[in-house]
């Protein structure tokens, strides 16, 4: 089984091969869209559900009484099933790069205390009203200021002496998280009711059911950038993976391409938390099984990751809203459900090294 396993990854490892993959599972990802979009509560055949989508797209025109279930597809279940796809694989792009900057396997995107920040942002617009002119928008805009507040306060204080190195960006992101936890946890018990609990809860385990046409823009036009600049840096990642020395013998500089790529992963996990909340194992476990699966090489990680995680979150979203319908299972329990057997497989294995083959 190691030898066979072997020949697959030498086989995806050349670049017509990757290209293959890519193109496998950017079909799959279309194909699970459209499955997506039309189950739910009301049951849409995927041949209805695509002659809807073309219409929407295309402008083309419906029949009167199919305006009802046109809707339900176009404007409540597509906004949704993309922004899951867009965050599943802004995640796992996410993921491969935060794990290769602090040279840690088990980091994932809120390593750093994103998620934390957000939740603090979120809750204090809750409790207090305020950005109230963002209407809607109010909450996932003190999220995404609360996220990049406290990926700036990591920033701030793991810096010593003009140098940044992993492991104070770890220690002190994990630190500054359990800070922001027991801000949370005042701002909670001195809520004048409940709703600061139920946002935390919503933040914690996080979900689509806000997702909208006029997020979702904003949203892409921050995740798709980034996962597109994360993979160019592909090279300086491989770089910063086997340390600084070995960096900078290659005529990289370890700090100043990490403070770059900080501030873009800070930005892209910013703006997923925002509109989803935290969601936890896929920027964990992805990276790791997709190396598995293409090599440790970032550039190809990067080209293969970002669509198994978009296809991973589609189906995850999918079981969330249908498996205990009407009512919907938290995000972050269904991926922890999947990620820790698949990580503890991952442990159990001898043949796979974290960070590398």
């Amino acid at each position: 089984m190691a030898a066979v396993r072997t020949g697959v990854r030498d086989r995806i490892a050349s670049r017509a091969g990757l290209m293959a993959l890519c193109g496998v599972l950017a079909l799959v990802l279309a194909a699970s869209i459209v499955v997506a979009v039309g189950l739910g509560a009301a049951v849409i055949g995927p041949p209805d559900t695509a002659r809807y989508l073309w219409a929407a797209l295309t402008g083309g025109t419906i029949e009167a009484a199919e305006a009802s279930t046109y809707q339900i597809v176009w404007q409540i279940r597509t906004p949704r099933v993309l922004l899951a796809a867009l965050v599943g694989a802004g995640l796992s792009a996410v993921g491969v790069a935060i794990q290769a900057i602090v040279r840690n396997a088990l980091a994932d995107p809120f390593v750093l205390g994103v998620s934390s920040g957000a939740s603090v942002g979120a809750v204090g617009v809750s409790v207090t009203g305020g950005l109230a002119g963002l209407g809607v928008y109010a909450m996932s805009a003190g999220a995404f200021a609360g996220a990049l507040a406290a990926s700036f306060l990591v920033y701030l204080a793991a810096l010593g002496r003009g140098t940044l190195s992993p492991l104070r960006l770890v220690l002190t992101g994990v630190a500054m998280s359990l800070g922001f936890q027991a801000l949370m946890s005042v701002i909670v018990y001195f809520a004048p009711d409940g709703e600061a609990s139920s946002m935390i809860l919503y933040w914690t385990m996080g979900g689509f059911g806000a997702a909208s046409w006029g997020a979702l823009p904003v949203v892409a036009a921050v995740v798709l950038p980034g996962v597109v600049v994360l993979h160019r840096y592909g090279r300086v990642l491989d770089a910063l993976a086997l340390g600084d020395e070995t960096a900078a013998s290659l005529g990289i500089g370890p700090d100043r391409h990490r403070r770059i790529l900080l501030l873009l992963v800070s930005l892209t996990t910013g703006a997923m938390v925002a509109v989803s909340g935290a969601i936890g194992f896929v920027g964990l476990v992805m990276p790791h099984l997709v190396r598995m699966l293409v090599g440790a090489v970032h550039a190809r990680v990067l080209a293969v990751a970002p669509l198994a995680g978009a296809i991973f979150m589609v189906w995850v979203d999918l079981a969330s809203r249908t498996v205990v319908a009407p009512r919907e299972l938290p995000l972050g329990a269904i991926t922890a459900l999947v990620g820790v057997p698949v990580f503890i497989g991952l442990m159990r294995r001898r043949a796979y090294s974290f960070g590398g083959r």
